[in-house]
């Protein structure tokens, strides 16, 4: 089994900035691409960054130009820098990882229990 575990949310302030972290463990052969997703209240989850294995990179309208993605490969590690932080950024943020458990086995996504961020003053 694979676990995700994220960190780094919490309270900030509009303009603030958070890292998050999300930790990947478990039986692990490779990762093929992380995203990070969002969710409020009432609202359907929303993709928020992603990152392939060849190191593309999608960001939602929202973000762009704010958010950062990134990882670790060495660390199984996903990241997600988030600067200029305004009070729409405030949901529920979760990891994805694309996980490949076993020499050429197949691809499963993977989520993260969710970390809270709240942008408030």
């Amino acid at each position: 089994q694979v676990q995700l575990v994220e960190s780094g949310g919490g309270l900030v302030q509009p303009g603030g900035s958070l890292r998050l972290s999300c930790a990947a463990s478990g039986t692990i052969v490779s990762i093929n691409g992380w995203g990070w997703y969002r969710q409020v209240p009432g609202k359907e989850r929303e993709l928020v960054a992603s990152i392939t294995g060849d190191g593309g990179i999608n960001y939602a309208d929202s973000v762009k130009g704010r958010f950062t993605i990134s990882r670790d490969n060495t660390r199984n590690m996903g990241y997600l820098q988030m600067n200029s932080l305004k009070p729409e950024d405030t949901a529920v943020y979760y990891c994805t990882a694309n996980v490949v458990r076993r020499w050429n086995g197949p691809t499963n996504r993977f989520w993260g229990q969710g970390t809270q961020v709240t942008v408030s003053s």
